[in-house]
């Protein structure tokens, strides 16, 4: 449903000039921001609540966890530069 909601927006862009797709850039990019810190946040959370249960593997749950949060943060980055992309390709 999404994909094809997309697929609309972006043959929108072609007839309605440039200004539609910058929108759906800036858009984007928002979106994907949201979803970087939510889904951050959860691995945040839920790391502290297995520390709190299980306090002797504190150091094996934030390795875990900060390499979840680093790979979280390279496909978010990676989705920025996609937006960057398409705006920039007017």
């Amino acid at each position: 449903m999404l994909l094809s909601l997309l697929l609309q927006v972006a043959a929108m862009a072609a007839n309605y000039g440039p200004g539609l797709a910058v929108m759906g850039a800036g858009i984007g990019a928002g979106l994907v921001a949201l979803g970087v810190g939510l889904g951050i946040g959860r691995i945040g959370g839920s790391a502290m609540d297995a520390i709190g249960r299980q306090p002797e593997a504190s150091g094996k749950i934030q390795t875990a966890m900060i390499i979840a949060a680093a790979l979280i943060e390279g496909l978010g980055l990676f989705a920025v530069v996609v937006c960057v992309l398409i705006w920039t390709k007017l």
